[in-house]
């Protein structure tokens, strides 16, 4: 029944462009090109930026965190569908008050049950949702009355109020409730979300384009905008091409070869903002030839990161230096990285009996040559280019890495069933250092979880349990600068670069505050001038001035 009105909503919306009628302050359409699509619009289920963008619009939390992004206690969060909350003497619970006018898209009330069901969700075995790890703290939620749900927790942590209020969106329970939950994943409900934002859901063609509408009865208040697009293009130049043809408004990932283009365009401007991102090479530790820390040392050692992120970006970012990025201002990044050292590298494979006995330039060992395949995301010109220098640097010292470009959907298949040598890969990450226990902890090793590359620590599962759960910031700062220390000299992967935001953006776009971890926060009070409002026909193109 939702498709077949999907034609004559997308006629009334053409037609309407504008919202509200007059209100200067709300109207207009914004598309937002992209190289990659979304996987999932499934809260528990998403694990890529394009499908957070997403369900971040479609979906509210309990409090939402400020612009400073604090993570320790409830300092700056703002209420959401909690409005108030409320705090026990022993900190081991916290009774959130939901706002009486919150309603599902569908003109539900939302209730405490729903938050209950919604943590049920989060922490099925069955769903496999990688969050589940990082709410383990979270022991139970129960109902007092129809509007209060009380989270308890079993300990006292400096960020329990931020695992349950950043870290899981609110679910409608009565539209999932009888939805089994090993099928959650391809239900009805996942291709047409409902939920309580701001915007609501319109469609989805997966691989191509995503819509979503301002909720305009909606008891936070209309977004300002009437509908935002996102228009997945095959490859960033593609995407870069869409926002020069004014086809788009707005594109994340500018790299440096384009800023001309953009300064020379009168409607462009390029937008620096700070990213909690970084990108990695990393190796599944499950394989044999990956098993050996040594090896994995080795071959870190022989590629010059350096001078691989200086030539690609020039001085737009910098050299990653862990898990963890420089712009997170609570955590302790003086951490001691594994040198560039081709001759070193060269004597620790010699060491470990890897031998170049053929004189073909790649080292064999009982026969076998010191050969592994790298997968890139074909959408990302700058691994593509990078990865192709660090084959020729391993290439001197007897490696031979094979770089295969793969569609993004497909190598996030691929992550999911371990089924990979060796993946170039990227983290968005949450404003909290303790996010590094949700990639590299073993707890998320498991089919499910976002530790992809099976590396299994116990020293450093230790220092990030130590430091999450420490209640004095200076040594829970020191703990996990031994974690990044532990997993920087284990190699599991290689930390490449951090992203150093630059976004092209359309001049017709008024935009109201970029968070450092998620600069589409805010989109919902982004707005477009009256005079400047483009109408726009169902794939996001520009048809015609209004």
């Amino acid at each position: 029944m939702r498709t077949a009105l999907l034609p004559a909503l997308a006629l009334v919306l053409l037609a309407c462009e504008g919202g509200d009628g007059d209100d200067a302050a709300t109207g207009g359409t914004m598309v937002v090109t992209t190289a990659a699509p979304a996987g999932s619009l499934l809260p528990p289920l998403v694990d890529d930026s394009q499908g957070k963008q997403v369900t971040d619009q479609i979906f509210d939390h309990l409090a939402e965190i400020g612009t400073e992004i604090n993570t320790v206690g409830d300092d700056g969060f703002m209420p959401r569908l909690a409005r108030s909350w409320a705090w026990a003497s022993d900190s081991l619970s916290i009774a959130f008050y939901l706002d009486p006018a919150a309603r599902w898209h569908d003109g539900v009330p939302v209730r405490a049950e729903d938050v209950r069901f919604s943590h049920q969700l989060y922490t099925d075995p069955a769903v496999a949702s990688p969050i589940a790890g990082v709410i383990a703290n979270i022991d139970s939620i129960s109902v007092r009355d129809s509007l209060t749900a009380v989270v308890w927790f079993a300990r006292r942590t400096p960020e329990q109020f931020f695992e349950v209020a950043y870290q899981i969106h609110i679910l409608p329970r009565h539209l999932l409730e009888n939805v089994p939950r090993t099928e959650l994943a391809t239900s009805e409900f996942a291709r047409n979300p409902v939920g309580s934002g701001r915007f609501r859901f319109v469609r989805w063609d997966p691989g191509a384009t995503i819509e979503i509408v301002a909720d305009t009865a909606n008891y936070r208040g209309r977004a300002k905008l009437d509908r935002v697009i996102w228009s997945v293009a095959p490859d960033p130049m593609a995407a870069v091409t869409k926002l020069l043809a004014g086809d788009a408004d707005f594109f994340e990932a500018l790299r440096r070869e384009s800023i001309p283009e953009i300064e020379q365009n009168p409607s462009l401007r390029a937008l620096r903002y700070t990213q909690l991102a970084y990108t990695y090479l990393g190796f599944n530790n499950r394989r044999p030839l990956f098993a050996n820390r040594e090896l994995r040392r080795a071959i870190v050692m022989g590629v010059d990161r350096e001078l691989i992120v200086r030539s690609v970006f020039d001085s737009l970012t910098r050299t990653a230096i862990g898990p963890v990025s420089r712009a997170l201002s609570t955590a302790d990044t003086n951490i001691a990285q594994i040198p560039h050292d081709t001759a070193a590298a060269k004597a620790a494979l010699d060491s470990l009996g890897w031998r170049d006995a053929n004189r073909d330039g790649i080292r064999e060992r009982g026969g076998r040559p010191l050969r592994f395949s790298v997968m890139v995301p074909s959408s990302s010109s700058p691994r593509i280019r990078m990865a192709v220098m660090m084959q020729e640097q391993l290439r001197r010292i007897g490696v031979d890495m094979q770089v295969d470009q793969i569609e993004p959907s497909t190598m996030s298949a691929r992550l999911n069933s371990r089924d990979f040598d060796a993946a170039f890969g990227a983290w968005s990450l949450d404003p909290s250092p303790g996010g590094a226990r949700q990639t590299f902890h073993s707890s998320s090793a498991a089919r499910g979880g976002l530790n992809y590359f099976g590396y299994r620590s116990p020293t450093f599962d230790a220092f990030v349990d130590s430091a999450i759960a420490e209640m004095d910031p200076a040594r829970s700062r020191a703990l996990f600068r031994r974690a990044y220390d532990t997993i920087v000299q284990d190699a599991p992967v290689m930390f490449v670069y951090e992203f150093q935001g630059l976004a092209g953006v359309h001049r017709r776009l008024d935009i109201t505050g970029m968070r450092p971890d998620a600069w589409w926060a805010d989109i919902a009070d982004w707005t477009i001038a009256p005079d400047q409002r483009i109408a726009r026909d169902r794939i996001g193109l520009r048809t015609a001035p209004e």
